[in-house]
C-alpha cells in the first residue's frame, strides 16, 4: 500500500489549523502547516465570527501545504457546529453570527411556540442548546433574502468549489434533520417558518464535493478535489477515537467536552430527553449519543481575564502545576451553569456560583484553577454515568481525546470521579479523523470504521490514568 497525502482544514472555536496527513503502510501521521487564532468580533448588530480573516488563513495554509507536499490529493474541512453563512446570488450576505450571541434566546421562544420541545426531540433527537441552528434561522431576518444556508465547513467548501452542499454529520446539529432517516425535515422547517429553499443537498462523509475553482487552484498551487469528511469536528474526532472496548465512552475535549457513546440506534426516550442527550450523526451512519459539557472554555476564559488584570501573560502549564499541588479542600460548581456561557470575566461568575452554594472562593489562582478542573471532571463523570444508564450499556473505560488529553490533572480527576480508567489521546483526533475519511475515499475500497481506529491505535499510543482514592476532604457542591 503506497503512502497517500491529504490536507486537513480543522477549525475549532478558538483556533484553526491546516495539516498534512500521510496514510499508508501502517503509517498515519500529521504535519502541522499553519495554526492561527480566531474568535469573535463585536459588531453593531451583535457577536460575529471574523470570517474574512478565517477564510484567508485557510487559503494561505492550503497554499503552504501544497508547497511542502506537492503529492497532496484532496482537501477535507471540519469545524465547530451550528453556525452558518447565508448565500444569495453566489455571494455571502454578511459575516456569520457567533453562536454565543445573545440573539438566540428569542429564537427559542418562537420555535417552541410553534412546536413544543418534546415533539421536537422525537423529530430531530437533539439536546436543547439555545444556539442550535434552527433557533438562529428563526430570528435571522436575512434568511428571507438568501437562496442557501451553509454551515461553516460547507460554506468554506462552497467558496473553494462553487458547490452548495450540506455534509450530514454537521447538518444533524441544525435541528432540521430527521433523527431516523437523516434527511431534511421539510415539514418541520415549514412549521417554524424556515424557507426550505435554503436547505442544500445532503452528502455523506467520503463524498466528493467538487474541485477547486480555477483561480483558487492557481493560488493554492494545484487543482484538488474537496472531499466531505465528518465536517462536524466531533464527528471527525470520534472516527479517530481508538476505542479499546465495545463498552467504551468517549470525551472529545476542547472548548467544549462532548461526552457520550457511539450507538447504531437512537435512544428516543423521555429519560434521554430530560437528561438532554443528543443524537448527532456520525460517520458511517453511527449516532453520537452525547451531552455537551462546558470544557476548557472555563479555564481559558479565566486565564484571559487574569491576563487582562495583570497586563501580562499567564503561563497555563505553570498554573496547572500549581493546581496539581493543591491539597486542601476545593469547592465544585456546576460547569454547565448558563451564567458561564458568555465571554468576559469568567472568574467573577464562577466565584458567584461558589458563594451561592455557601462555599468559600479559593484564595489563590492555583486553587481556583483546581476548582475549575475538578468541576469539569465531575461533570464529565456524571455525564458518562448518565449515558450508561440511558443506553443500558455498562461503560468500562473512557477515551479522552483532543486538547484536553494533554491536561494530566483533568484526565486524572476524570478517572477518579468516574471510577474508571481514562485513556488519553490522541491530541489531534479531529484532524486524524478528517485525514482518515479522505484517505478511505481516495482508496475507493470498503474499509470499516473499526479498521481506521485500529490504525490510530497502532500509530498513536495513549496515556493511561487509573482511578485512585479521591481526596476525602475535597468538597462536592451539587
Amino acid at each position: 500500500m503506497s503512502v497517500r497525502a491529504v490536507a486537513a482544514v480543522d477549525l475549532g472555536a478558538t483556533s484553526g489549523r491546516v495539516m498534512i496527513g500521510r496514510v499508508g503502510d501502517g503509517r498515519l501521521d500529521l504535519e502541522l502547516v499553519s495554526r492561527f487564532p480566531h474568535g469573535s468580533v463585536e459588531r453593531a448588530d451583535g457577536l460575529h465570527w471574523d470570517f474574512g480573516a478565517l477564510y484567508e488563513n485557510v487559503l494561505e495554509g492550503l497554499a503552504e501545504a501544497v508547497r511542502r507536499e506537492p503529492a497532496i490529493e484532496s482537501i477535507g474541512i471540519d469545524s465547530w457546529a451550528v453556525d452558518y453563512g447565508l448565500i444569495a446570488g453566489g455571494e455571502l450576505l454578511a459575516e456569520p453570527f457567533h453562536y454565543r450571541d445573545e440573539r438566540t434566546a428569542r429564537g427559542v421562544g418562537e420555535v417552541h411556540g410553534s412546536i413544543p420541545f418534546p415533539e421536537l426531540y422525537t423529530r430531530n433527537g437533539l439536546q436543547f442548546l439555545p444556539f442550535n441552528t434552527l433557533y438562529q434561522y428563526r430570528i435571522d431576518e436575512r434568511v428571507a433574502d438568501a437562496d442557501t444556508a451553509l454551515l461553516i465547513p460547507d460554506l468554506i467548501a462552497f467558496l473553494l468549489t462553487g458547490v452548495r452542499a450540506a455534509e450530514r454529520t454537521n447538518a444533524s446539529t441544525t435541528g432540521l434533520l430527521g433523527v431516523g432517516d437523516g434527511e431534511w425535515d421539510v415539514d418541520l422547517a415549514t412549521r417554524i417558518g424556515i424557507p426550505t429553499r435554503v436547505l442544500p443537498p445532503l452528502l455523506d462523509p467520503g463524498a466528493l464535493i467538487g474541485s477547486l475553482r480555477p483561480e483558487l487552484a492557481e493560488r493554492i498551487g494545484r487543482t484538488l478535489p474537496v472531499v466531505a469528511v465528518g465536517s462536524h469536528d466531533t464527528a471527525s474526532a470520534v472516527v479517530a477515537v481508538p476505542l479499546s472496548s465495545p463498552s467504551a465512552a468517549y470525551i472529545s475535549c476542547g472548548t467544549w467536552g462532548l461526552v457520550g457513546l457511539e450507538l447504531t440506534e437512537p435512544v428516543l426516550t423521555e429519560a434521554a430527553r430530560e437528561a438532554n442527550f443528543t443524537h448527532e450523526r456520525g460517520v458511517d451512519g453511527r449516532y453520537r449519543f452525547l451531552h455537551n459539557v462546558t470544557g476548557l472554555w472555563l479555564l481559558s476564559e479565566s486565564v484571559r481575564a487574569w491576563e487582562a488584570e495583570d497586563g501580562a501573560s499567564v503561563d497555563l502549564s505553570e498554573l496547572l502545576v500549581g493546581a496539581s499541588a493543591v491539597s486542601h479542600q476545593v469547592p465544585l460548581f456546576d460547569a454547565n451553569d448558563p451564567s458561564l456561557s458568555a465571554p468576559g470575566d469568567m472568574p467573577s461568575r464562577i466565584a458567584a456560583l461558589i458563594r451561592e452554594a455557601g462555599a468559600a472562593v479559593p484564595a489563590s489562582r492555583a486553587a481556583f484553577a483546581r476548582s475549575i478542573v475538578e468541576s469539569i471532571a465531575a461533570a464529565f463523570a456524571e455525564t458518562v454515568r448518565t449515558a450508561s444508564t440511558l443506553s443500558g450499556r455498562e461503560v468500562d473505560v473512557i477515551h479522552l481525546v483532543g486538547g484536553g488529553s494533554l491536561n494530566a490533572l483533568l484526565c486524572q480527576a476524570t478517572a477518579d470521579r468516574a471510577g474508571l480508567p481514562v485513556l488519553a489521546g490522541p491530541v489531534e483526533a479531529t484532524a486524524l479523523g478528517n485525514v482518515l475519511v479522505q484517505w478511505r475515499a481516495l482508496e475507493g475500497v470498503d474499509i470499516e470504521l473499526e479498521e481506521l481506529r485500529a490504525l490510530v491505535a497502532a500509530t498513536h499510543p495513549v496515556r493511561r490514568f487509573d482511578p485512585v482514592t479521591p481526596d476525602p476532604g475535597r468538597m462536592h457542591i451539587r
